[in-house]
């Protein structure tokens, strides 16, 4: 259930509403934007049927949540849109953010490179994997802290944000540690244990669509994470699996616009996991900026020939490079800048 201010409300007014639904045993979300304040009640809502809460002082409407999930919902927000800060840099404002680098952390020379040649090129975050989620338990695995101490030194020399995947819950105040946003795969995406424990994190969670996810599925898992207190949660579209072998996975590109309509969080889309291949990823980039996406994550490799993960869609240094200078057509476009 959601509780609408009315204009003007004082602090002490806004206080007496969260103190009484909360002796009623509920939890409280209050969201103050521009023009309207909104307290969510979050909890049995059975236990304010009786209560009058028009009644109270400073509540201008009351309007059930019938969706379920409540806090990602889109009227749970006062602005509609919720601003996710990473470093210095903002998911769901006007600009559209491109975070990139490797698949993989490597080595610290690969990545120093990397740093330099994506954010020489506008990228706003640096992406790389530390710890490594793989199909075979043969294949390379990731290089685990020292590779979180190599996202770091490259993020102090270049001045990017970092973002990095998480994949066990004992690992995830580690990695919160070194990184400015903790990423949740795929694979992931349904592992509550995690999602609650990064929830309690309060580091900005890139939550990616599990691959055989539905969106409800996807804005529950964000529930989770976001029940626990964090709220600052980025959704990532990146291709879901069906019958076509012709991709790596197929782009749900509506998947983009209609949550942009249900859910206040910013989305944002992996073009590079959604083809599986280099030639796909600007024609798929293009799509997903102009159908509104707050932002892309695309994998970038000095020498895609040599990644020990994933380099038939890893873009080479030139590749990025005219990507993002196409993007900015499509960018425009779309109302926004790169």
């Amino acid at each position: 259930m959601i509780i609408v201010a009315r204009k003007g409300i004082t602090p002490d007014e806004l206080d007496h509403i969260r103190e009484r639904v909360e002796a009623l045993g509920l939890r409280t979300h209050i969201s103050i934007g521009e023009t309207r304040t909104i307290v969510g009640c979050i909890g049995d809502e059975a236990r304010l049927s009786h209560v009058s809460l028009m009644s109270i002082p400073g509540v201008d409407s009351v309007h059930p949540v019938m969706r379920p999930y409540k806090l990602a919902a889109r009227d749970f927000a006062a602005d509609r849109t919720s601003r996710v800060q990473v470093g210095d840099r903002t998911f769901g404002g006007s600009a559209c953010l491109v975070a990139a680098g490797p698949c993989s952390v490597e080595n610290e020379g690969m990545m120093k490179a990397t740093g330099h040649a994506v954010v020489k090129e506008g990228a706003a975050l640096l992406r790389g994997g530390a710890f490594k989620p793989r199909t075979s338990p043969y294949s390379f695995d990731g290089l685990k802290e020292e590779g979180l101490r190599i996202l770091a030194r490259v993020r102090d020399e270049t001045g990017l944000p970092v973002v990095t995947e998480v994949l066990d819950p004992r690992d995830a105040e580690l990695i919160a540690g070194y990184v400015d946003m903790l990423q949740i795969g795929t694979r992931n995406m349904q592992n509550f244990s995690l999602l609650r424990e990064v929830g309690q994190l309060q580091r900005p969670v890139l939550l990616k669509r599990g691959m055989s996810a539905t969106l409800k599925d996807l804005l529950l898992a964000a529930e989770y994470v976001m029940s626990k207190g964090n709220m600052q949660v980025v959704l990532c579209e990146r291709g879901i699996r069906t019958f076509g072998a012709e991709t790596r996975n197929t782009f749900d590109l509506a998947a983009i616009p209609w949550l942009k309509m249900e859910t206040h969080l910013p989305v944002i889309a992996d073009p590079s996991h959604a083809g599986g291949r280099r030639d796909l990823v600007a024609p798929l980039s293009f799509a997903a900026v102009a159908a509104g996406a707050d932002g892309l994550i695309v994998e970038v490799h000095p020498d895609p020939e040599t990644a020990v993960s994933d380099g038939d869609q890893s873009l080479t240094f030139g590749g990025f490079a005219g990507l993002m200078r196409d993007l900015k057509v499509f960018a425009e476009a779309a109302g926004r800048t790169l």
